[in-house]
């Protein structure tokens, strides 16, 4: 079983691959087509601009890659901006389109006027409050773990307006974990069919994340 590291430039795929690699992963940091093809899961992680990453995905042909592992129903876990580039759009760099597998956007945390203490980016340690089932969580309760950010993801079918489906009638994901940062209670885990997808860093993360890593290796993709 191999796992693929999709390497776009975009961060320090080292800890990733390391993490992966303690938990069993046989990782794989490439981003060579014939790799990726033959490997059984995929990560898509990243650190850096929308603009930066998604010109370099599209450079590579990552977002085919990306759009026929869903298809397929190729495990894949998204990290970090990975999340935030499957919606449609991010508002960084003015306005970015991103990857259009899952219906919402990215927008910018603002810090709350009644609280000074609170920094952008989101960096550090925080809370995940287990929302909804998925194979790669434990039942219920929550878990500790680290971030770096300044965007979130707004997925369309998670505000009072749309609720239970998205705007414009795509099939949406669901949220699996929610934090509260910024006057905020962000969707920070969300999984599609074979996806799934962390707003924060499980390979950084300690027992949490790499619990979270092990599963992922173990999983056959199959949705709750």
């Amino acid at each position: 079983m191999t796992t693929a590291i999709l390497d776009y430039r975009a961060g320090n795929l080292e800890s990733v691959r390391l993490a992966l690699a303690r938990v069993g992963g046989n990782p794989v940091v490439t981003d060579d087509a014939k790799t990726i093809a033959g490997a059984d899961r995929l990560v898509f992680p990243g650190v850096g601009s929308a603009a930066h990453c998604m010109r370099n995905i599209r450079e590579r042909g990552f977002d085919r890659v990306l759009a026929d592992a869903m298809r397929t129903g190729k495990p894949v876990l998204a990290i970090c901006i990975g999340l935030q580039l499957l919606f449609d759009r991010s508002d960084e760099d003015d306005g970015v389109d991103a990857l259009g597998l899952l219906p919402g956007r990215a927008r910018k945390f603002a810090p709350p006027p009644d609280d000074p203490l609170c920094k952008i980016p989101h960096m550090g340690w925080n809370r995940v409050e287990y929302v909804a089932p998925h194979p790669l969580l434990p039942e219920g309760g929550a878990g500790d773990y680290y971030f770096v950010h300044s965007y979130y993801a707004s997925p369309a079918w998670h505000s009072p307006r749309t609720v239970h489906e998205p705007a414009d009638g795509r099939e949406a994901g669901a949220v699996h974990g929610a934090t509260e940062y910024a006057g905020v209670a962000f969707a920070s885990m969300v999984g599609k069919g074979s996806f799934f997808a962390a707003q924060c860093h499980p390979e950084k993360s300690a027992g949490d994340g790499l619990a979270l890593l092990e599963r992922f290796c173990a999983w056959d993709g199959s949705p709750c």
